[in-house]
């Protein structure tokens, strides 16, 4: 038994805070767990300046709606489906992801949420768990799943740590630096290689 874990963000879809960040042109948006390994003080720096600057999440769901899954990554997603069991751990929020899981085909996802005032301002946010990447991870292993995993950013590595066979994928050098022990992979056919010379059933 078999299960591929994705991240979402820079690995099937555009980094969303980024795509804000150009949107409001305010440039401390542009942050991601690409740069800060702390998701909680990211979270807060987020919500201080969308508070500053007296912004909502429907700013947010402006900039998500006008995006596109990465390109090729529709075609990877269901190509890798027709092989293995897919889920997609994220650090992102079902109120963001929405219009992108309607796109991809409706994937299995495990995220957190937000909470939000009558004025549509983003007041806080409920994380699904600490750490639930990892512990999804060791929640399949423990049901006898072998667990191959890729994502690109700092919150990822505990997942790739835990997966059977973990990968960065598109990371930054300072996370492909930082993490030698993950085989650092560019494109979507790399990886759907990487996946199948792991998995015995294509290899038997």
């Amino acid at each position: 038994m078999e299960i591929v874990c994705l991240d979402l963000e820079g690995v099937i879809i555009p980094e969303i805070w980024v795509n804000v960040a150009e949107k409001t042109r305010i440039e401390a948006l542009r942050a991601t767990t690409r740069d800060i390994p702390d998701y909680n003080e990211l979270m807060q720096q987020r919500l201080r300046i969308m508070n500053e600057n007296n912004l909502g999440l429907s700013i947010v769901q402006d900039v998500i709606n006008s995006l596109e899954p990465l390109e090729g990554a529709l075609e990877f997603l269901n190509k890798l489906r027709e092989n293995f069991q897919v889920v997609i751990l994220s650090d992102t929020f079902y109120e963001f992801a929405e219009p992108f899981m309607q796109k991809l085909g409706r994937p299995t996802l495990f995220c957190h949420r937000l909470e939000t005032n009558s004025d549509g301002k983003i007041t806080n946010y409920h994380l699904r768990m600490k750490d639930h990447k990892r512990e999804a991870v060791q929640a399949f292993n423990s049901l006898n799943y072998t667990v191959y995993a890729a994502g690109d950013s700092y919150n990822d590595t505990s997942m790739l740590s835990e997966a059977d066979y973990g990968f960065l994928f598109n990371a930054p050098e300072n996370v492909i630096t930082e993490f030698p022990q993950f085989p650092a992979i560019k494109t979507y056919n790399e990886l759907q290689s990487e996946f199948e010379k792991a998995s015995p059933r294509f290899n038997g």
